[in-house]
């Protein structure tokens, strides 16, 4: 077992972890943050998408070790309060999902690359997705709501 350190969501947080444990598994089952989905363990879904130093990764494929000292922001820390950020306001005005499942890891991503490329067009969002799967719908929406973000941002 070894210690980590990091902060998850603004917080500071420690526990003695495996070392083959994956940061998503940490988030999820010693932090109670279940809104990071496990899709896949295969990095092929992104539905795991956390962002760590500030940058999207999907946590299936970081060990909670190698997270130590790092700032995670998990989509249950995106929000400010009951402020939803611009992001998750567009994808529940835009209709952004379905079942939901992929969701948490397609704003994580879309925060990411809104922080990246300001004003991306369909294209470029479409291209910035290629990493996450979508069971339920054809894209469409998810993509108009994060043009909507682009512009509210």
């Amino acid at each position: 077992m070894t210690l980590v350190t990091m902060q998850v969501n603004g917080e500071q947080v420690s526990a003695e972890v495996e070392t083959r444990t994956l940061l998503v598994h940490y988030l999820r089952e010693s932090l109670g943050l279940t809104g990071t989905h496990v899709g896949c363990d295969t990095t092929q879904c992104g539905a795991c998408v956390v962002h760590l130093n500030g940058k999207a990764v999907k946590s299936c494929s970081v060990l909670a070790v190698q997270a130590e000292g790092a700032e995670v922001r998990t989509i249950e820390g995106l929000a400010d309060g009951e402020n939803l950020h611009p992001v998750q306001a567009a994808f529940r005005e835009h209709h952004g999902l379905q079942c939901g499942f992929c969701t948490p890891g397609m704003i994580m991503t879309a925060v990411d690359m809104l922080r990246r490329i300001p004003k991306p067009d369909e294209n470029t969002i479409r291209h910035e997705l290629e990493g996450n799967f979508c069971r339920c719908t054809g894209y469409h929406n998810i993509v108009k709501a994060i043009k909507a973000a682009s512009e509210a941002l």
